[in-house]
């Protein structure tokens, strides 16, 4: 088991990643990772509010119980509801990752999507690491409505997409929801790269076969 010194160091080094490939910028977007139970039972660890992905200090990440009490650490993002709302309607996800990466935000201002399924089908990659990306209705910065919007629709996708806003994706580990946001951003580029273009989809079938070849 990591121990937490070990999961400070994980947040750093990954929110490095992330900044220096231009996957967040300034202070916008938080990482959390739930703590093990042997650690603190319900916790987790975040990103501070007005930190940069870029510099983050292991020492100073927030260190939060369960009912968004601080218990160590610089005072937690103020999207540290988003986070604990996932983790409520999805037991088994051991980490959270939330950006304003830049494709990603552009298709959420769009007026056209499907609000149940914003992103088509385009890869068995974006296929087996989303599925389906669910629009929450916007909510200004801070709108605590926001969590129960993200929680009921959590318990059945480990990914939304935040109107006006950007995405907050779940992962089994922190590399797992790393890496899901890289490919939900990918394909947000994908998408507006075909834009106007005909294009060809995964079919239904195509994708039945991923879930029998690679369940979740």
């Amino acid at each position: 088991m990591p121990s937490e010194a070990d999961i400070r160091r994980a947040i750093a080094r990954h929110g490095k990643s992330l900044y220096d490939r231009r996957y967040a910028h300034g202070s916008s977007g938080n990482i959390s990772v739930r703590l093990p139970d042997e650690i603190l039972p319900g916790g987790m660890l975040i990103t501070p509010t007005n930190s940069c992905m870029g510099d983050l200090e292991p020492e100073r990440i927030s260190k939060v119980a369960e009912d968004g009490t601080l218990l160590a650490g610089d005072p937690p993002s103020k999207e540290a509801f988003l986070h604990l709302a996932m983790y409520r309607a999805r037991p088994a996800a051991r980490a959270v990752v939330h950006l304003h990466c830049t494709h990603a935000v552009c298709v959420s201002c769009l007026a056209d999507v499907d609000a149940e399924n914003v992103l088509p089908p385009i890869t068995a990659y974006y296929v087996m690491r989303i599925g389906k990306l669910p629009l929450v209705p916007y909510f200004r910065p801070g709108d605590r409505g926001l969590a129960d919007a993200v929680g009921a629709l959590a318990a059945d996708h480990h990914a939304v997409l935040l109107a006006n806003h950007g995405p907050v994706v779940a992962g089994k580990s922190l590399e797992d929801a790393v890496y899901n946001a890289e490919e939900l951003e990918e394909t947000a580029r994908l998408y507006l790269m075909m834009e106007g273009r005909r294009t060809r989809w995964l079919t239904s079938g195509q994708i039945d076969d991923l879930g029998r070849h690679f369940p979740s």
